[in-house]
């Protein structure tokens, strides 16, 4: 493959369960020679886990393991520094493989560019060398799929939020939409909660853990007491214009 660059291809996995991965997104996993992921140091990573049985046996695997930032609050310029410095190491590996004529697929949990770290390879990546993205279902889907209610109605403005914002910008949004998806809860649900109550919506909002993934549940935000830190959506469904 001398002179020929190889191309990298961002596959969105879904929301968790393998059968929920497209055609597209099978294909390429399972014909990959070289599969990058992202995971935390000393852990197999989500989207390592979804796609479990579906390498080849002779697949060369590049984990790809973020730096410990939780020292560091979000506002302080070194943890976009550390984060920035990681993303560019992980370019330069991919950039490595893809201009040595290899393809590699980097596995995506929910859609790549949605929320997720392809998209801070993808900006690093274009015009270096070749990137193909793949979309997938996203995590907030296999959520509002668990409760068997659909989230948006006729005129519904679905709003995504993430609990990470300061409180009183939570209650706003909260109160200000139709429907709603809080994602990044984990330590912050006693403040989201909060922003629910003062919105005036707790009565109809849903915690979801776990969505399409084994573990799943469905809960009343008024009845959650705590929630898993990670895979934990916060819904509101919309009740607009129907026939």
């Amino acid at each position: 493959m001398s002179g020929q660059m190889g191309t990298v291809h961002g596959v969105g996995l879904g929301p968790g369960a393998p059968d929920l991965l497209s055609v597209r997104a099978d294909r390429l996993v399972r014909g990959a020679r070289h599969v990058a992921y992202f995971r935390k140091a000393g852990r197999p990573g989500q989207a390592r886990r979804i796609a479990e049985g579906m390498l080849r046996e002779d697949a060369v695997e590049i984990p790809m393991e973020y730096p410990v930032t939780t020292e560091i609050p979000v506002s302080d310029p070194r943890y976009n520094a550390r984060l920035s410095a990681f993303y560019a190491d992980c370019t330069g590996r991919l950039v490595a493989l893809a201009r040595s004529g290899e393809d590699i697929v980097v596995l995506c949990e929910g859609d790549p560019f949605f929320y997720g770290s392809f998209m801070h390879l993808h900006a690093r990546l274009s015009g270096m060398v070749p990137v193909n993205v793949v979309p997938g279902i996203t995590g907030m889907a296999g959520a509002w799929n668990a409760t068997g209610q659909p989230i948006t109605w006729g005129d519904d403005v679905l709003t995504v939020a993430m609990a990470t914002l300061p409180e009183a910008e939570l209650a706003r949004r909260i109160r200000d939409t139709d429907a709603l998806v809080v994602m990044k809860i984990g330590r912050n649900l006693p403040k989201l909660r909060r922003a629910v109550v003062a919105a005036g919506r707790e009565d109809v909002a849903w915690l979801v853990e776990h969505a399409a993934m084994p573990g799943q549940r469905v809960t009343p935000l008024a009845d959650a007491e705590s929630v898993t830190p990670y895979f934990s959506i916060l819904l509101i469904h919309g009740q607009g214009r129907r026939p």
